[in-house]
């Protein structure tokens, strides 16, 4: 991409588009965070050049960016907030523009002390909304009984082991699918699973032996399987797309009466909120999740209060 379609995509002078793009590369390669991530960066910083060419009336070069005031960027905030825009969404794309700036003062290439001062909105406390134990068994099993009416048994089996993995291991859906052949949890490898989670940080996960064995129909079940290629594939052989685990939870939750709520990262919820209502302490479901800071996992014991509240309501003469 030449310096002109770069001043172009992010409405700049070519100056600031040089060094935007060189961090969004540093980003992708040095960093290696998440094609996702990414985007999202790339999109709010967009969507913060193109606020500027407005406000200040020509596209910002790298001079503009070093002397923008505390009331610019509140002037982006509050123009984004007029849109609709949501806290979370608005403090996300705070977080980008710090992440740019904090690039720019760490290569020296131009420092802006105002970016500091700037306040995050405040976020409303989200608790996780995990299935109750028994939904969650109904989910495993009617996705193993063909609730999509798929003639094809290897594709049950392939949607329940990646559901189970989910489930029964606590993986983000993206780890689930991005595993390959070599690495499935079965012989001659342990029951283990060796994650390569966000920020490329290797985690070790058990495998329950029904999972492990639901793993092991699926392959049985499918023969085709390149040994260096994609656990989970779909029809056409390539590795297999989340789309599709999302579909069959939308299919699970209308058979089932579940809330909207009941998506393929709620089996993720779920596995830490009932390994914490198991007795399981924060510490370990910690590196189980691949969680960088305790302070996220900590969000489970909400949701545990509120269970253990709910049943006391429901249990104690004296409640309500």
């Amino acid at each position: 991409m030449t310096d002109a379609d770069q001043a172009i995509q992010f409405n700049t002078a070519s100056d600031a588009a040089e060094k935007i793009a060189a961090w969004a590369r540093h980003l992708r390669v040095e960093k290696q965070v998440s094609p996702h991530t990414l985007d999202a960066y790339i999109r709010d910083i967009t969507q913060f050049t193109r606020f500027l060419s407005v406000h200040l009336g020509r596209p910002a070069s790298l001079r503009d960016l070093e002397t923008l005031k505390p009331l610019d960027f509140r002037a982006f905030m509050a123009a984004r907030r007029s849109t609709g825009v949501e806290s979370r969404t608005m403090a996300r794309q705070l977080s980008a523009i710090r992440t740019l700036y904090r690039w720019f003062d760490n290569q020296g290439i131009l420092r802006n002390p105002a970016v500091a001062i700037l306040r995050s909105p405040k976020l409303p406390h989200a608790i996780p909304k995990p299935l109750n134990p028994a939904a969650a068994r109904q989910a495993m099993n009617l996705a193993a009984s063909d609730v999509c009416g798929e003639a094809e048994p290897w594709i049950i089996a392939r949607d329940t082991a990646v559901l189970l993995l989910l489930y029964g291991c606590g993986l983000r859906i993206s780890e689930a699918l991005n595993l390959n052949r070599h690495e499935a949890p079965v012989p001659p490898n342990e029951d283990v699973l060796r994650i390569v989670g966000k920020g490329n940080k290797i985690r070790l996960v058990p495998v329950l032996p029904a999972a492990a064995s639901s793993v092991q129909t699926y392959m049985d079940m499918t023969p085709g399987l390149d040994p260096q290629g994609p656990l989970f594939i779909g029809k056409q052989g390539r590795r297999l797309n989340a789309r599709n685990i999302q579909l069959l939870m939308q299919k699970l939750r209308s058979a089932l009466c579940l809330p909207d709520t009941a998506t393929p990262h709620a089996l993720r919820h779920s596995f830490a909120t009932h390994l914490l209502g198991g007795g399981a302490d924060l510490r370990t479901i910690q590196e189980l999740l691949g969680h960088a800071s305790l302070s996220t996992t900590q969000v489970y014991t909400g949701v545990d209060r509120e269970h253990l509240l709910s049943q006391y309501d429901k249990a104690h003469p004296r409640a309500g």
